[in-house]
């Protein structure tokens, strides 16, 4: 079984559209989204969720109000502001609570409480999903707002599909990773086979695909490189295919832009889907050549 990861190292550069097109093109595999903060290739594989799990990360301080003596030290020592007063007309405290989104789930307060009336209490910050899709199953999550560990919930959908692929012995497993280069990505890079970066021939494209190029070199994975829309600036083009040949950079294809990728995710379909368009063929090109290799 081998792991590919399409990532970017900005958004908006057609990572997805490819991600979606190999899932379309390979046999016998698993697909995982771990862009979790904001997944869209279900928007392209349209699934249909067959188990539905909770996703608990961190802690959260819950206060007791029963046992609560309304001293207000958590009030003064919470460096987080998390800790929120309700007063009297008098000014004088009536009640004492917790503002989730604020709390860092530190515990301090916890342990300063005389009365032992804060507890911490396991915090549920997003859910995950196994899906069937027209093109096999899917692994996939939602992160809540405002909810951090978003690389232990890519951990987790990683593994969730691995666990599938096995069972299934399936032969990929395709995942789309998130852009940038935080903990998200790391966490999509970990152990995979390859990494397949997908660029667009602008001065913050290049910059950016150096920079998670470097960090996927940084965890020991190698690393190719796709230049999507490369007719809209073949001076820049020609700039990413020289970092290339001077970083070793294997370079896996050139995809010119092309209306019929808007018109294809219009339709919710993946590119391989729609009828028409260059940028099928090239896909095409690019999986065969991945499998050669």
């Amino acid at each position: 079984m081998k792991q590919i990861v399409v990532i970017s190292g900005k958004g908006g550069t057609g990572k997805t559209i490819i991600a979606a097109a190999f899932a379309a093109l390979a046999k016998n595999k698993v697909m995982a989204d771990c862009d979790v903060d904001a997944a869209d290739l279900h928007l392209l594989l349209h699934p249909k969720i067959v188990e539905h799990h909770e996703f608990k990360s961190g802690k959260i301080a819950v206060i007791d109000e029963d046992k609560c003596i309304i001293c207000g030290k958590c009030l003064a020592y919470c460096r987080f502001s998390a800790v929120v007063a309700f007063k009297n007309d008098d000014g004088s405290l009536k009640k004492i609570g917790i503002d989730p989104i604020a709390c860092e789930g530190c515990a301090f307060r916890s342990f300063i409480c005389p009365a032992e009336a804060i507890r911490m209490k396991e915090n549920t910050s997003g859910e995950w999903f196994i899906s069937e899709t027209r093109f096999g199953p899917m692994v996939h999550a939602k992160l809540g707002i405002a909810e951090e560990n978003s690389g232990k919930l890519v951990t987790l959908v990683r593994q969730k599909a691995k666990e599938l692929a096995e069972k299934q012995n399936c032969h990929w497993v395709i995942i789309d990773g998130a852009p940038g280069i935080g903990c998200p990505v790391i966490a999509s890079l970990s152990g995979v086979d390859f990494a397949l970066v997908v660029t667009e021939p602008t001065l913050s494209g290049l910059h950016d695909a150096d920079r998670v190029i470097k960090v996927a070199r940084h965890f020991g994975v190698l690393v190719k490189l796709v230049i999507n829309k490369y007719d809209l600036n073949i001076d820049m083009t020609e700039k990413i295919e020289r970092y290339c040949r001077d970083n070793n950079i294997p370079l896996m294809g050139k995809i010119g832009f092309d209306e019929s990728v808007v018109k294809a995710m219009v339709e919710g379909k993946t590119i391989i889907e729609y009828p028409d368009g260059k940028t099928k063929e090239e896909t095409k090109k690019i999986w065969d050549s991945l499998l050669s290799i």
